[in-house]
């Protein structure tokens, strides 16, 4: 069965879903899982305490399970991002070669996008080859906001989108 709760963020309201003890879905909007029953679990609560540290600064990894729900090439390009280290950045022709196909930048892009664990992989950390902030189905305030916070840049008006 598949559990999800809402959470208070700086990003706004972000709702949380887990099966079986990993984290399936983490998005910021109004969506949410229509085949999920609405309740707090002790691997959400967690997840939700490490990100309440992450948004004070005072949390750089995340140590819950996450699932993969994907194909075989978006769980590979997946586990490369999660690979990106707080703070850095890799652009998407990084991640391709990285996943050992290095002209599949654009495809790399597309899996980006079809991430539903938004923060735990952080595609937010994702650039282009020239460091513009693109393809963040989040919205591109939060992506700069996530970048900011990660680098310790002040945040100045991202204290809170």
């Amino acid at each position: 069965m598949i559990y999800q709760f809402f959470y208070d963020t700086p990003l706004g309201k972000a709702v949380i879903a887990e099966e079986d003890g990993e984290i399936v879905y983490l998005n910021f909007s109004e969506d949410y899982l229509t085949d999920a029953v609405l309740g707090e679990t002790a691997t959400l609560r967690k997840c939700a305490e490490e990100l309440e540290a992450y948004f004070a600064g005072e949390g750089t990894v995340f140590t819950g399970p996450v699932a993969f729900r994907g194909t075989a090439f978006q769980n590979c390009v997946w586990r490369a991002m999660m690979e990106v280290p707080y703070g850095k950045t890799a652009s998407y022709g990084e991640i391709a070669k990285a996943i050992g196909n290095p002209k599949a930048a654009r495809a790399v892009g597309m899996a980006n996008n079809r991430n539903d664990i938004s923060i735990l992989i952080p595609s937010h950390r994702i650039i282009g080859a020239n460091g513009s902030l693109v393809g963040y189905g989040g919205r591109l305030d939060r992506k700069q906001y996530l970048l900011n916070l990660e680098s310790g840049k002040a945040l100045g008006r991202y204290a809170k989108i």
